[in-house]
This record gives structure tokens, sequence and C-alpha cells, in this order.
């Protein structure tokens, strides 16, 4: 049985890695009692998939597992019996049987979908400005692991949206997050002149191949 659970990342879990999460997911599935299914081989692993790495410091309300377990498993109890299980931060939104035939999550995945919070003080103006010359822009140069590339083409949508309830400006992004391209939040608030330290980011979203 392939179970898929959507759930939040908050908290201190912010600077939880992917790796980690990964081991997060199979304690909190021992303590639900649930029987994981396990690869073959010398090493077996517990078939938990993740759908994409959440950068350190983010925040999320969408995050995806895909967990396969063996037997059946009654649906309706198994949010709470897993919230009891997972450490506080980590929010189960979500739980659902999907058709074991599926193919991988990450496969699934072409964007995803993310709030900025601006903390530092910004002026209206310029960020107007700097949203205005970024969607203007042909092509963004960038480098990452001394590799380079375009930004430009990975930024699908973004645009400022209504302000948080202490009147701090909040941005919208949708980027690509397919495996070979994606686009990563710091990388375009970087190209908009903005100080990612002085910002709060969270995933909102994850956009799926139709």
């Amino acid at each position: 049985m392939r179970i898929r659970i959507t759930f939040a990342k908050q908290g201190a879990l912010r600077y939880t890695g992917n790796l980690d999460l990964h081991k997060l997911w199979e304690r909190s599935a021992r303590r639900a009692d649930l029987a994981l299914a396990y690869s073959q081989g010398f090493h077996p692993q517990p078939k938990i998939q993740l759908a994409a790495a959440l950068p350190l410091g983010f925040s999320s309300r969408c995050e995806l597992v895909d967990m396969r377990v063996t037997g059946q498993v009654e649906l309706a109890a198994l949010p709470a019996r897993l919230q009891r299980a997972v450490p506080s931060g980590l929010k189960i939104l979500k739980v659902e049987e999907i058709d074991e035939s599926s193919p991988p999550l990450q496969t699934q995945i072409v964007a995803a979908e993310y709030e900025v919070t601006l903390f530092d003080e910004f002026d209206e103006d310029r960020l107007a400005q700097s949203l205005a010359a970024v969607l203007a822009a042909e092509t963004l140069p960038r480098e990452r692991r001394d590799k380079p590339y375009d930004l430009r083409p990975l930024i699908e949508d973004l645009r400022q949206i209504e302000s948080d309830s202490a009147n701090r400006p909040r941005l919208f992004m949708r980027l690509t997050a397919r495996e070979s391209a994606t686009g990563r939040p710091e990388e375009v608030l970087s190209a908009l002149g903005v100080e990612y330290e002085g910002t709060r980011v969270e995933r909102t979203r994850f956009i799926f191949r139709e």
C-alpha cells in the first residue's frame, strides 16, 4: 500500500535538512506502528520518498512524502496516529492512498509556489522597480556550484502581494521545480537586490504534471 502525506514544516524544523527529515519520517512511522516496506539487497532501505528538498531555513505548508507500507492501513485514523508520532513543528494536513503504479513523486512536480515576507525595511518604489526589471530581463545569468545558468526562464510568476498583518511587504513566486531545472527563491531575491537573511520564505504549493 502506498500512502501520501501532506504536511507543514514550521518552527525549529525549518533547519532540518532533507536527509534528517527522511530519517525523521522513518522513526515517526515506527512510532505510529506502520509496517514500512523495504527495498531488497544487502542494505534494505525503507521505501520513503520526499517530494523535493526544502532549503534550510524555509518553512512550508505543502510538503509531501510517499511511504510504502505492508498490509492495509485504516486511513481515517492515520492522521491522528502520525500526529502523535511526529515532533513539534510538523503538522499532518492530509493522508491519502496513491496507486502503486503511479510514477515516483519527484518526477511529477513541475513547479513550486512560495510566499516571501520582507522583514528589513525596503522602499516600495525600489521594490516595484526591481520586480519590473527582473520580469523585463531577457536573461538573468547566475552561477550555481561553479556552473552558469539562466535564472529567467525558471521564474514562471513573480509579483508583490498583500502585506502581512504587520504591514511588511510580501512577494509571490512560482518557480520551475524540475530535477534538471529548479528555480530557487534565494536566487530570485538576490536578483531583486534583497538580502535573503532579512526575509521569511514559505513554500505554499506544488504544481504537478498534467
